[in-house]
């Protein structure tokens, strides 16, 4: 045993760094530790890895209550080891805490810096667990056992890559883009807030809040434009949800929610008498499904929106059917007259009677749809393309009417223009989620597939976009994949029409996704008309192109067939000359490529590219900063070699 006496002891009740005693160091870990443990709230974007890191904290909870039962001295220097391990679980706190409250927007346009703020904590905690002193301190076998398990976790943390960024990046990117005409596209906006849990009205509210705190704190002269980002983005939500765009912009200056919740409270408005989704006194009150009641228009805004679920309550709705409040609307009109209030005056809507007549307008050109007569026949598919198109209710509305099935079969009619239009419909009911299975079950994909490869150009457009919108399932990427649906995708990118290439390269990104679909791609000939992309930049699809490079690049296959030398050169120009985004997504494929193949790396930096990856490294993007540091760190690692 080392002598105690002569290397300094710090007893239970001493300190002399300001950080409190030894028992107190461990009991405010431990607090820290149970505090993270009890968040439930992390963000979509980051879920995963923070319940890994939460998990891999609470095996320190061995060795802390060891310390703590042993109550004994603790030396000079194993009492330093165990501030540093308090720094690492504050910075861990600090992180999680933004998972949990943070803005959800934020934390999916910023992912790539997340994640590197993970990666930080990491290294910290491996550096504080190191300094632990086992013999010093008495720690036994067992729990000296947990705590190297601990490291070698935390050591492979930092290789794993999250599938989800990668997931949300192509939606991300087309959304922010200014010269994309899909940027203001409803089915993306949809897709990209149910991703990020921000449909319902309190999902929003919490929203607003959580980045007006994250405007406050960055001011007006740090990071404008991806705050100018959040914000516009956090507004297209709203309006999806249905707000009006105005009402956003309000939110986000002063919330009208408490402005009028102000004034309702100084005139004594019974709380029962406001929508609770408006807080606005009701002057058309309706019961929904779960029996709470609403301002009509505002839970028609709401159904409208493709919601499903009671704004209060979060409970699924049985049907849509909105029933008039008579006698609360009695009431509210009773209370106006006694205390000389007027009321907000609007007109009366019919909805459920609209809904009828468009119910039965359906039925009857479903019933045209099988009609013998080509022109009938045309003419009703048609209709319900146009119907399927103006409102996410009318795509529930038409599956529910039974429109998939027949659908689906006149994909196979030998009219062109009726298989054109059966699949753009198809492709307008599949922006709805449970449409998407309906449709994969009723057999659309191998049919999809056909039009795909048979039909005119617009057709084929539209199948693509099809098989995009249904490859958001899981199980659908697979069936596409081995449907043989990825051979004549490859050949839309290659020979399409630009709008043909853009709708072939996002339905390729996602389906590459799958680790078997990566094979059949590669197998297809993506590589080539990909590379051609990068060199034509007048198709502006440069970004898409190393997008679906950087995850073919983790095959090995992908590795031999973009590891070439003049492949190599373009990427490293992109890097030098390329817009920030070409920049980015460049060093990204270069990366992946290094990581497996050092001769790579080094006619990177014979094609002059580690000043410019300096240079990235300080000023790029978040993400381009990390990729430029890795590969930095990576050709650092082959200077033995030059």
């Amino acid at each position: 045993m080392a002598d105690k006496g002569n290397m300094g002891i710090l007893r239970n009740n001493e300190g002399d760094d300001g950080s409190g005693n030894g028992n107190d160091v461990v009991a405010e870990m431990m607090e820290m530790i149970e505090a993270v443990g009890s968040y439930t709230g992390f963000r979509r974007t980051q879920r995963k890895e923070c319940l890994k890191l939460v998990r891999r904290l609470k095996l320190l909870i061995p060795l802390l209550e060891e310390i703590k039962e042993i109550n004994q001295a603790i030396p000079t220097r194993a009492f330093q080891s165990f501030v540093h391990l308090k720094k690492a679980l504050l910075s861990a706190k600090k992180l999680l805490k933004q998972c949990n409250f943070g803005s959800k927007i934020f934390l999916a346009l910023e992912g790539d810096a997340v994640m590197c703020r993970f990666h930080n904590v990491y290294d910290k905690l491996n550096e504080a667990l190191d300094g632990l002193m086992y013999e010093e301190l008495g720690i036994s076998e067992e729990v000296q056992e947990q705590i190297e398990l601990l490291k070698k976790q935390l050591q492979g943390a930092k290789r794993r890559t999250d599938t989800l960024d990668i997931e949300l990046a192509m939606d991300m990117m087309i959304i922010f883009s200014k010269n994309d005409e899909r940027n203001a596209d409803i089915a993306i906006l949809e897709r990209l807030a149910k991703k990020l849990d921000l449909y319902s009205i309190g999902d929003l509210e919490i929203e607003t809040v959580a980045v007006k705190k994250l405007v406050k704190e960055r001011g007006t002269t740090k990071h404008v434009e991806s705050t100018e980002h959040i914000v516009d983005l956090l507004k297209k939500f709203k309006k999806v949800a249905g707000f009006d765009e105005t009402d956003g912009n309000k939110v986000l200056e002063d919330s009208p929610s408490l402005r009028c919740l102000d004034r309702c409270l100084s005139l004594l408005i019974p709380h029962e008498f406001l929508c609770p989704i408006s807080l606005e006194i009701m002057t058309d009150p309706v019961i929904i499904a779960t029996g709470q009641t609403y301002e009509r228009e505002n839970i028609q805004k709401w159904l409208n929106s493709n919601h499903r679920t009671c704004p209060k309550t979060g409970e699924t709705l049985s049907h849509l059917a909105l029933a008039p409040n008579f006698a609360l609307r009695n009431l509210i009109i009773q209370w106006c007259e006694k205390n000389n209030f007027d009321l907000p005056k609007k007109e009366s809507h019919m909805m459920s009677e609209h809904q009828n007549a468009f119910i039965d307008e359906v039925s009857s050109l479903i019933q045209n749809m099988s009609s013998s007569q080509l022109t009938t026949q045309c003419q009703a598919v048609e209709k319900i393309r146009m119907l399927s198109k103006e409102h996410p209710e009318n795509r529930i509305l038409i599956a529910n009417c039974g429109a998939i099935p027949p659908l689906v079969k006149l994909l196979y009619s030998p009219d062109q223009k009726v298989k054109e239009h059966s699949v753009t419909a198809l492709l307008n009911l599949s922006l709805d989620e449970a449409n998407k299975r309906l449709i994969a079950r009723e057999g659309a994909i191998p049919a999809v597939i056909e039009v795909l490869q048979t039909g005119t150009d617009e057709a084929r457009e539209n199948s693509a976009a099809t098989l995009f919108s249904l490859s958001m399932l899981n199980e659908n990427k697979v069936m596409i994949g081995c449907l043989k649906g990825i051979p004549p995708l490859v050949k839309l990118l290659q020979n399409g029409s630009i709008r043909g290439k853009k709708d072939a390269a996002t339905a390729l990104f996602n389906l590459s996704l799958n680790q078997s679909n990566k094979t059949r791609a590669i197998k297809a000939g993506i590589i080539e008309p990909l590379l051609h992309l990068l060199k034509d930049k007048s198709l502006g699809m440069v970004d898409e192109a190393l997008s679906i490079l950087s995850l073919l690049a983790k095959h090995p296959e992908g590795q031999t067939g973009i590891g070439q030398l003049s492949v190599i050169e373009t990427l490293v120009g992109f890097v030098k000359d390329g817009t920030p985004k070409n920049k980015e997504c460049a060093t990204a494929v270069l990366l992946e490529l290094g990581l497996n193949n050092s001769c790579l790396i080094l006619a990177a930096l014979q094609y002059g590219v580690y000043d410019h990856l300096v240079e990235l490294s300080k000023t790029g993007t978040s993400r381009a900063q990390r990729k430029a540091n890795a590969l930095l760190q990576q050709m650092s690692k082959c200077e033995h070699i030059l």
